[in-house]
């Protein structure tokens, strides 16, 4: 019925209206593996020639592209669904149309995977979105920052998240933040549906 935001479409699916880019604020967590969820916003925001404002009662910084709306929080990444929820509730969000982009230890940095829902498989950021939602049924991009050993262990771990990429991953950096920003403009232009079986099936391509 109209109006009814959980109502299925035709074109795709459901199309987001709220991007979220988790990541740490401040100049020393810049560039560090944790905080590709916001450069992925960052670059969303440059190709729509947009500007990203700090709303203190948001905690987070917004804007407005086609369609959507992006937020950084600014809340640290443990504390992101405060955030995420004061944005919601204001524009009346529902989870299933709120994207997290966020950074995946279990995927190798050149790898991305979108999902419609999930659990937050050790991240915190999820978790503080799970538990200030009471929902984990939001569609998450899922962005890959291990290196070809795989999963760091035990305190290498923290070290790792929160170390900068090396020289070395640039390119490979640069290739998947554009691949991460086409898979969300396509879901919302033609839904996130749509979104998941052209990239998914790209990734699943050897």
């Amino acid at each position: 019925m109209p109006g009814d935001e959980t109502t299925p479409r035709t074109d795709g699916g459901l199309k987001p209206r709220l991007i979220i880019g988790l990541g740490n604020p401040g100049i020393e967590y810049r560039d560090t593996r944790h905080n590709i969820g916001f450069m992925v916003a960052d670059e969303l925001a440059r190709l729509s020639g947009v500007s990203f404002t700090e709303e203190k009662r948001w905690h987070g910084w917004v804007a407005k592209i086609p369609g959507a709306i992006l937020l950084k929080p600014t809340t640290f990444m443990n504390d992101s669904g405060r955030s995420v929820l004061a944005v919601s509730q204001f524009y009346k969000i529902p989870v299933q149309e709120s994207l997290v982009v966020y950074d995946d230890v279990d995927l190798p940095l050149g790898r991305m995977r979108m999902r419609l829902s999930g659990s937050a498989g050790g991240h915190n950021g999820l978790k503080s979105m799970i538990r200030s939602l009471g929902s984990d049924a939001f569609p998450r991009l899922k962005l890959g920052i291990s290196t070809p050993s795989g999963r760091p262990a035990g305190e290498r771990l923290v070290g790792h998240v929160l170390g900068k990429f090396r020289e070395d991953e640039r390119t490979e950096l640069a290739i998947i933040i554009q691949r991460a920003t086409d898979a969300v403009r396509l879901a919302c232009q033609s839904g996130l549906e749509t979104a998941m079986n052209l990239f998914n099936r790209k990734e699943e391509q050897p």
